[in-house]
């Protein structure tokens, strides 16, 4: 996570780093409006005077870095197999389009494992929306979902240029179909992945998603 510019000094940097690495799990476990000052630096062992000296603008400046950053790792761990899947220069063969849509949605599901500090802040994030101040709010859907939504279009434009499915005039609307059919169950029964499901009913959730979604999409 830089400063603007990266003009900030190395070792404050790596101080404002710190103190928003330790942030994460704060607002992750107590939400925007829980989070205390006093609790932020605390867990970074800081004192509240050296978190204002980092963070002039205090608990929103500093929420606003901590999602921007954690976003953005997310929002690239979300791209990579978009990518890598569904790259519109190298569209999938018919008869390999459901495997790739199923590795697809693994990708995104497991993301929820592997990122669990983010998922916690995103299911605040949902919960307290309207304590969140707008600017706040539009700056995590700047840092992760929109470009992710931006790129998974893409991908489904390409995936009809190819004649593998028919987006109906809105690629965007078709990404965001996928994403609800493939995710939206495994996120609500495992809480952004507290409690997480057995391999067995993930896999049975993501399948019937992607089947489903084909059902509606796949071009005859």
């Amino acid at each position: 996570m830089e400063g603007a510019g990266g003009r900030i000094p190395p070792r404050k940097q790596e101080k404002r780093n710190a103190i928003a690495s330790a942030s994460r799990a704060v607002f992750g476990r107590e939400g925007y409006a829980r989070a205390s000052v006093d609790a932020l630096a605390a867990a970074a062992g800081v004192s509240t005077r050296t978190l204002y000296n980092h963070f002039p603008g205090g608990k929103a400046e500093l929420f606003r870095a901590v999602v921007t950053w954690t976003s953005g790792e997310v929002r690239d761990a979300h791209l990579a197999p978009i990518r890598a899947l569904l790259d519109p220069a190298r569209p999938p063969r018919a008869e390999d389009l459901e495997r790739d849509l199923v590795a697809l949605a693994r990708a995104f599901v497991g993301l929820m494992a592997d990122c669990p500090d983010h998922f916690a802040l995103v299911r605040h994030i949902h919960a307290e929306a309207d304590h969140v101040p707008p600017e706040l709010l539009e700056a995590w859907r700047d840092a992760g979902p929109g470009p992710v939504g931006r790129a998974l279009a893409d991908a489904m434009a390409g995936l009809a240029e190819a004649g593998l499915i028919d987006v109906h005039g809105d690629p965007a609307l078709t990404g965001s179909h996928f994403t609800a059919l493939v995710t939206h169950s495994i996120v609500q029964l495992s809480h952004y992945g507290v409690r997480p499901l057995p391999e067995e009913q993930n896999d049975h959730l993501i399948t019937g998603g992607v089947a489903a979604f084909l059902r509606a999409y796949r071009r005859r």
